[in-house]
């Protein structure tokens, strides 16, 4: 056991390996892989990336920016250059993977225009719809932020890209505003998701 949990590869790789086996148990209880099946895989999907991104999102928030000033200075560097670029790789591929497999759990679910127009499509007739497409919305919103605002802000905090000493200061100033916007604008997000799911309408 020791050899799996010692190593995050392997980790991983066991955790796919239980997966397949709640998959065989599926299978062999009378389940088909169907067309419903198939949808499972990209909610699943789509479920195990938002854990990623929005998991990194809450640490960074609640426990890295919060935790820097405490941290001697000759020490900073161990984040700036090693943890926070190694987060942000899994941050912004999880932000991809959330909402590339959101959008085509939606499709598939016949809900993508009427999401997307918050119900206007249908006269706001379903009010599901509408709790999902701001859900969809505020997550494209946080997706946007993610890839087009703060990764290119922490490139030029943390000095991964050439860039002027002085435009350091505000382009990490920037970067931990929207990563504040995305962390307020994930608990409505949240909200609006699992309320279409799961309150009558």
């Amino acid at each position: 056991m020791a050899a799996i949990l010692t190593s995050l590869r392997n980790t991983v790789i066991a955790g796919f390996v239980l997966a397949v086996v709640m998959l065989l148990i599926y299978m062999n209880s009378g389940g088909a892989l169907d067309r419903n099946f198939f949808t499972f895989v990209i909610r699943w999907s789509h479920v195990l990336c938002g854990v990623m991104w929005i998991g990194i999102l809450w640490y960074f928030n609640f426990v890295q920016i919060p935790s820097m000033p405490k941290i001697p200075d000759e020490q900073k560097p161990a984040i700036g250059k090693v943890i926070a670029p190694e987060a942000l790789f899994w941050f912004r591929w999880g932000a991809m993977g959330t909402i590339v497999f959101g959008i085509i759990l939606a499709h598939l679910n016949g809900y993508l225009l009427n999401a997307y127009t918050l119900g206007a499509a249908e006269g706001f007739a379903v009010p599901k719809d509408t709790f999902i497409g701001i859900g969809m919305w505020l997550g494209t919103i946080m997706w946007f932020n993610v890839w087009f605002i703060i990764w290119p802000n922490q490139k030029i905090a943390l000095g991964l890209i050439d860039a002027p000493a002085d435009k350091k200061p505000a382009a990490g100033r920037t970067a931990m505003l929207f990563s504040r916007t995305n962390t307020l604008l994930s608990i409505p997000m949240l909200f609006s998701m699992v309320a279409a799911q799961n309150l009558a309408f």
